[in-house]
């Protein structure tokens, strides 16, 4: 008997799970996601309403709130965004500050999006960087 655990496997932190999930994918800078975005990858802004208005958006940016992330990026979806045209697209995912992007990354990748990834550091390190922000 598995106890209640899943899987009858014990249970994991979140540290543990961020570092899991980190090792299985090239997390980018800030720098090297500008540079991603020029050489034609989708970066998706995943953060909530709340702190879109507060802080800005990166320009170009695609927004997709969390709860709907895997059903707009999904090719094969039938609620995908436009943008979402095939699974070899190079995708950086952006939250807040790079912790639920990471998640958010490995259930892309389960859907076959093998060319995800996230920014470290989120928009706070995006415009922390000088780079381009839309108020």
């Amino acid at each position: 008997m598995s106890g209640g655990r899943a899987g009858g496997r014990e249970p994991v932190g979140i540290d543990e799970l961020l570092e899991r999930v980190r090792a299985g994918f090239v997390r980018l800078g800030p720098a090297e996601a500008a540079a991603a975005r020029t050489a034609g990858a989708l970066l998706v802004d995943i953060r909530y309403a709340e702190l879109r208005n507060r802080d800005g958006l990166i320009p170009g940016a695609l927004v997709v709130e969390r709860n709907e992330l895997e059903w707009r990026l999904d090719p094969r979806g039938s609620h995908r965004a436009p943008e979402a045209v095939s699974h070899d697209l190079r995708i950086v995912v952006v939250c807040d500050e790079g912790y639920a992007s990471s998640l958010a990354v490995a259930s892309l990748r389960q859907l076959g999006l093998h060319r995800a990834t996230d920014l470290i550091g989120g928009f706070q390190a995006w415009r922390t960087a000088g780079l381009p922000v839309q108020t």
